[in-house]
């Protein structure tokens, strides 16, 4: 099956004599939170170079209503903050990992305040909210669910005020560039709209294009998530770590034909109800903590009730919380229900589960080191151990800023160490002509969501995972034995390529855990309170 995945380094055909080169001491691939709070750190001591392959508005961090994880109020701690974060990762959490990003909370929090990040402010102090597995109200939030927005609306505008950073937007990342003695990551080759095929050359690069939602027919992710991250480290011969492990948000609005736009947990933790279309508010019968129970069972429970009730979707009821108390406290999830036409008084909210989240990704510590020198990774692109088989809720938006922080200040850290000049040297890839049937590329794409969906998605079995990596490996030899000249093509083989990976890690997995749920073994086996890393090799792939 991994064969059509092991066959080229490069997606291209190309010799670095005939691209016009560039050169940067830290390049940073991805624009949201962690690419820029990485920049940011990088650019005290190095010239930088940001790429994202849309608009720098364009990312997960932009369309997170969320807010930030962090012990601010004295009724809550540190150690509490740790106890919770650990407790969700059921069993594969890093502590050394959760203790560092978790006690660096408060200070990333008020670092971004300096930079003027507008939070919700009440009485006098921040205003901190609740959400699902916290112990405690310690939620940060800026104009109520618009915290992604402004963070990254903060970060941008001071990246493109520093003087020592630039930004390509529309510029797609096709490859990592390896140096063929040591494997280490020499840059990039990419495609601008404009300029066309281009070598980035750079002393460090950091990965931080996370998002892998649309390998799922329902996520709350933008259309830029398309697991480009992964696909390239793979190529590249870096370790990726706990590939199975993407979480499910229990609620994103359903509206036939629509696409999935997410409703905030916060939701919930303002007193939000769950309901069946009888009324019957059926979270108490899955778990004790009802509507705030951890985010995989929450999805779970939903799966298993609207299967139980032959529904394609159960209900929010805010009724009860008011109007007015809604809009100041969610004015963008209030606008979307009004353009819907739900009336948040009167009317319920419907809702299911969408891919959210990527826990696994390019294996790294907690400061972005990854297997390949010259390369790290942060954010949601990276596998740190922070989130073990669960993230806790907001505790992502608080990753990017610790995580990228400190990889940025590394990268440029060991840039600076480099004494030698940067120089472009000749890099070669040759891939043989196919003249196999060529497949529509957006045929391929639409049923690779759609099974992905089905049998990769919040409930799992070895049968159907069997079935998938047969599917996926068929796609393969008729896909990735083809050079395709425009992103489109090249999403579409990122994507299989991560599908293949999580479909492996996922059959691979024999137990229930965490946001992995499989129902042909339903317990959890202490056996597997491990992660599973893998690699390419130009012979197989290796998982261990």
């Amino acid at each position: 099956m991994d064969k059509p995945y092991l066959q080229h380094r490069y997606l291209l055909s190309f010799d670095s004599r005939d691209i016009g080169h560039i050169f940067t001491d830290v390049l940073v691939i991805g624009a949201g939170a962690a690419g820029l709070r990485a920049a940011l750190a990088a650019a005290g001591n190095a010239q930088v170079l940001v790429l994202t392959k849309g608009q720098t508005t364009q990312s997960n961090t932009y369309d997170a209503q969320g807010g930030i994880a962090a012990a601010m109020a004295e009724s809550d701690s540190i150690e509490s903050h740790i106890a919770d974060t650990i407790a969700c990762a059921a069993g594969m959490g890093d502590e050394s990992v959760i203790r560092r990003v978790v006690s660096e909370a408060p200070d990333a929090i008020a670092e971004m305040i300096e930079w003027s990040l507008p939070v919700d402010i009440e009485g006098g102090k921040i205003a901190l909210g609740r959400e699902g597995a916290h112990s405690a109200d310690r939620v940060v939030h800026a104009h109520g669910d618009a915290t992604g927005k402004y963070l990254a609306e903060t970060l941008i505008a001071r990246a493109k005020d520093h003087e020592n950073i630039k930004i390509f937007e529309n510029c797609f990342v096709v490859d990592l560039l390896t140096d063929d003695g040591d494997g280490a990551v020499v840059g990039a080759l990419t495609f601008h709209s404009r300029y066309g095929l281009q070598m980035l050359w750079a002393k460090q690069t950091i990965l931080a294009a996370g998002g892998a939602g649309m390998l799922w027919r329902e996520t709350s992710n933008p259309p830029c998530s398309t697991a480009d991250a992964v696909a390239i480290a793979f190529r590249a011969g870096a370790e990726l770590a706990e590939m199975e492990m993407m979480q499910f948000h229990p609620t994103t609005l359903y509206i036939a034909g629509a696409t999935r736009a997410l409703i905030s947990e916060a939701v919930r933790g303002e007193g939000a109800y769950l309901i069946d279309r009888e009324g019957y508010r059926f979270m108490g019968d899955y778990h004790e903590a009802g509507e705030l129970a951890p985010r995989d069972v929450v999805s779970r429970a939903i799966a298993a009730h609207t299967a139980k009730t032959g529904s394609t979707h159960v209900f929010l009821d805010v009724r009860h919380i008011g109007a007015e108390r809604f809009k100041r406290r969610f004015p963008q999830i209030y606008q979307l229900c009004t353009d819907f036409d739900i009336d948040i008084e009167a009317d319920l909210i419907p809702v299911r589960p969408a891919a959210h989240y990527m826990i696994g990704g390019v294996k790294a510590d907690v400061e972005g080191r990854t297997s390949l020198p010259g390369l790290w990774a942060c954010g949601e692109a990276a596998c740190t151990g922070l989130h073990g088989a669960n993230r806790l809720a907001s505790n992502s938006l608080l990753e990017t800023l610790v995580a990228g922080k400190a990889a940025g200040i590394e990268a440029s850290a060991a840039a600076s160490q480099t004494n030698a000049k940067l120089t472009a040297r000749r890099i070669t890839s040759v891939n043989p002509h196919s003249d196999r049937t060529e497949l529509d590329l957006a045929d391929i794409r639409n049923s690779l969501r759609s099974i992905m969906w089905r049998n990769a998605g919040i409930v799992r079995s070895g049968a159907r995972l069997t079935e998938t990596k047969e599917i996926i490996g068929f796609w393969g030899s008729y896909v990735m034995d083809k050079e395709f000249f425009d992103p489109a093509g090249w999403e579409v083989q990122n994507m299989l390529t991560a599908s293949m990976l999580v479909v492996e890690c996922a059959f691979r997995r024999a137990e229930t855990r965490g946001v992995h749920h499989r129902k042909d073994f339903p317990e959890t086996d202490p056996a597997w309170a491990r992660r599973q890393i893998l690699r390419r090799t130009e012979q197989q792939l290796v998982v261990t």
